[in-house]
């Protein structure tokens, strides 16, 4: 199958694309007039921005007549209460709305934003994609100390720019429950048509905390919420076994899209936000800000093309296209048309595309959008099975220039592009999508079965700043990152470094930053940079876009350059996935020599406390009461380090307790090393003459090395190391103090159905478990094993 698909891509990469072998230039010049062509038909882009001013048409404008002010808004910030799920659940309102109110300015104003926290908690506001002082970027400990209950704060910067921006609390995980709004800078001379801030997000009536907790916890309840376990029932169904055999066998878990299961999504707040005051032939400009926490949206509109003219607040040449994926932060502005009195639909769908928003534009007949259908995750299981080597990272295709959104992997997931995946007549298709060269400017694009039309999808590729954004002459400072992480123990880093593991970037004023990025990884991240816009080098030349997010998908190596502009101070830079950021996926640029921040009176204390945020320690249990007695494990973890405390107490008194206890460190970017120190206390009364269901004796005996089996009372410390093997399994040796070795192979949650999960171990002790667990709901299951020393047992098991 690999050698299917490196042949298909080079196919692909041939006929629809430009074709270069060069390697990334060191010199700026050469960057410049190279701009990225490796990938992307710049041809077809400049057709598709002339066809899309042509349609668009003259737009009148209007002049303020207002001159340049201070502009005063007051925030409180409260505490309150939402009913958007199925529950009534804690939220933040500021001015008593979700989202928090829309700000408004001109460029050449003065905000002046008088911050009120009601809440018994600290918070912060953080100005997305402004250029403005450092001491006024609104990230807490980095530069300034968070807002104190009961205390107002003021914030005070120069407009000095223009565009749809938006602003969230960057303090803890606040933004997933209220703290977002969209921030407008209209120019001075701004666009004469109807425009709608429109800020989406997404709502689960779970505590953030506890998602977060949940996702360390690698508890795969969001995946049966969504219906995507891929569980080896699935695998046979529909054909996909061996599918599901090589992932294991290449130590991933099942193929995911986006991580946490959502209640529901909002438009503005609303899931169904109707503006019916336009009429046919209206051209209505969104201003779209994604103030989710984890998600990316597709963006389609029931109504015809949707025309792109800027991202992330920076004007671009226009184009048409069928739909559009925002990432995690970004914001574009989009153009649509009303064709008749009717009301359409612009449709807000996940990536998971488990539910949707709507935005009804316009009144009479509803206009639906054609719904996305669901995902084929094996055939994305597949895909990454090829696209991912035996060490767990993610293998370059010789010849390939993967960047720029241009060529979507995800494509073989996408029936409505590829055809069903139970569908025997498009198995064929599906295995080599995109062979049927629809359109080429995106491979989601393309017309890959007969029936299906083109669909033009919008890739970085296509973003055409209108003015040269060539930086100043300068020295050049080149860095580069790889994307790493495991969604094993969800860590997500930088060179497999968290914030907490990495010094401060140096960079100067007066130079220019290249930034080179390759996602290691599975999933995509939306990377930003505070306080500073970058060229995305995409083709585009000297008219490279100008960006301050960039969705980087897998496999891919993206490029971005920025201009040290800034007086200093330190600048954040990191993945905008909540959790993602919470788990220590960023880093800190700073400024030399930049005077003290008076933001920050104590640095050291701040930088404890940022460093707080990934070496969290997050507690998780499971305890099993069944009719053989008790067993179940007690765990706190972070990034990095692991306490776990296992038990096993029979209720028949001649089987007595266990418990063994292990404290260590995971090493490695996978995570699959584990060397540890522990200790084993066990005390029971075995008759003899007893036996297991395999005839062995109960009582003490030889393991298999022909030391003493102490399996009626122990008291020893040790040393082990466990490993992950292929098929997920974890190989645990030790050595207690007496000289006593234990060779141990386990696994747990093995995915027989979308609910069942079989776990065994087996260990040179010759003791033997193996059992089975029905998931109910997230933190019970019903349960029944046999184990070697303690019999047959059911019950039931809690999880935390």
């Amino acid at each position: 199958m690999k050698t299917i698909i490196t042949a298909f891509l080079l196919i692909l990469y041939s006929i629809a694309f430009a074709q270069d072998k060069k390697d990334i230039p060191k010199k700026a010049n050469e960057m410049e007039h190279m701009g990225g062509m490796g990938m992307g038909d710049n041809s077809a882009t400049m057709e598709n921005i002339k066809r899309a001013k042509i349609n668009l048409g003259p737009i009148k404008t209007t002049s303020s007549t207002v001159p340049p002010r201070t502009v005063r808004y007051d925030l409180y910030i409260a505490d309150t209460t939402v009913t958007y799920g199925k529950k009534i659940k804690r939220a933040i309102a500021v001015n008593g709305q979700i989202p928090m109110p829309t700000l408004t300015f001109t460029e050449g104003d003065t905000a002046l934003i008088y911050v009120h926290n009601q809440l018994n908690e600290e918070t912060s506001l953080h100005w997305h994609g402004l250029f403005l002082p450092n001491k006024m970027d609104g990230v807490p400990f980095v530069t300034q100390m968070p807002i104190k209950p009961n205390s107002t704060y003021i914030y005070k910067f120069p407009i000095v720019q223009n565009g749809t921006h938006w602003y969230h609390s960057h303090s803890e995980l606040q933004e997933q429950i209220g703290m977002y709004g969209s921030f407008i800078m209209n120019k001075r001379k701004e666009w004469d048509i109807p425009s709608i801030p429109v800020v989406i997000s997404e709502w689960t009536d779970m505590k953030p905390e506890e998602v977060h907790r949940s996702l360390k916890n690698a508890n795969d309840w969001f995946a049966i919420k969504k219906g995507t376990t891929q569980s080896y029932t699935e695998a046979i169904r529909t054909g996909h076994f061996k599918t599901k055999i090589n992932n294991e066998w290449k130590r991933m878990n099942a193929m995911d899209v986006s991580d946490v299961y959502y209640d529901t999504f909002l438009i503005n707040g609303k899931n169904q936000n109707i503006q019916p005051q336009f009429k046919a032939g209206d051209k209505v400009r969104l201003r779209i800000a994604n103030g989710g926490a984890s998600n990316y949206f597709w963006l389609t509109y029931s109504g015809g093309k949707i025309t792109v003219v800027a991202s992330d607040g920076n004007d671009v040449e226009p184009v048409e296209v069928d739909r559009l994926i925002i990432a995690v932060s970004e914001t574009y502005d989009v153009v649509v048309t009303i064709p008749e009195n009717k009301s359409y639909e612009f449709l807000v769908t996940p990536e998971d595309r488990t539910k949707t928003a709507s935005l009804w534009l316009g009144k009479g007949e509803k206009i639906h959008a054609r719904q996305l259908p669901k995902l084929k995750y094996f055939a994305g299981m597949k895909m990454m099975n090829d696209m991912m080597d035996m060490k767990g990272n993610m293998i370059e295709m010789e010849g390939m220039k993967m960047q720029n959104q241009v060529m979507d992997m995800n494509t073989v997931m996408y029936p409505e592009v590829t055809g069903e995946e139970n569908s025997k007549a498009n198995l064929k298709k599906a295995e080599m999508p995109g062979m049927h060269m629809g359109n080429d400017e995106s491979m989601v694009g393309m017309n890959m079965t007969a029936d299906n039309p083109d669909i033009v999808t919008l890739n970085y590729g296509m973003l055409r700043d209108p003015k040269k954004t060539t930086l100043p002459k300068g020295p050049w400072k080149e860095l580069k990152f790889d994307l790493t992480g495991n969604m094993n123990r969800y860590v997500w880093t930088l060179d497999n470094k968290t914030v907490s593991e990495s010094d401060k970037i140096l960079i100067k004023k007066g130079e220019n930053v290249r930034i080179i990025l390759f996602n290691n990884s599975m999933m995509r991240h939306p990377m930003h940079l505070h306080g500073h816009d970058f060229r995305v080098v995409n083709g585009q030349g000297e008219y490279a876009p100008m960006k301050n997010v960039i969705d980087i998908m897998p496999m891919e190596r993206d490029t971005i350059e920025f201009a040290a502009t800034e007086p200093g101070g330190d600048w954040f830079f990191h993945c905008h996935i909540l959790y993602h950021m919470m788990s220590g996926m960023g880093r800190v640029f700073s400024y030399e020599d930049s005077p003290p921040n008076p933001e920050i009176p104590d640095p050291k204390l701040a930088q404890r406390m940022l460093f707080s945020d990934d070496r969290a320690l997050h507690p998780m249990a499971r305890v099993g009461i069944e009719t053989n007695g008790s067993d179940g494990e007690i765990m706190l973890a972070n990034t990095r380090y692991r306490f776990s405390t296992e038990w096993r107490v029979g209720f028949d008194k001649e089987m007595g307790y266990e418990s063994e206890s292990h404290f260590g460190r995971y090493i490695g970017r996978n995570q699959w090393l584990f060397p540890y120190v522990g200790w084993d206390f066990r005390k029971r009364t075995i008759d003899p003459m007893e036996k297991n269901i395999f005839g062995q004796s109960l009582a003490p005996g030889s393991n298999l090395f022909g030391q003493s089996n102490t399996k009626n009372f122990r008291q020893v410390f040790h040393l082990g190391v466990q490993y992950t093997l292929p098929m997920l399994i974890v190989a645990d040796g030790s050595i207690d103090h007496k000289g006593n070795v234990r060779l141990q192979l386990m696994r747990e949650d093995i995915p027989i159905s979308s609910r069942l999960r079989f776990q065994f171990m087996v260990n040179t002790d010759k003791e033997y478990m193996a059992g089975f667990r029905y998931i109910v709901t997230k933190n019970f299951g019903l349960s029944t094993h046999y184990d070697s020393d303690m019999g047959y047992g059911a019950g039931l098991t809690f999880n935390y």
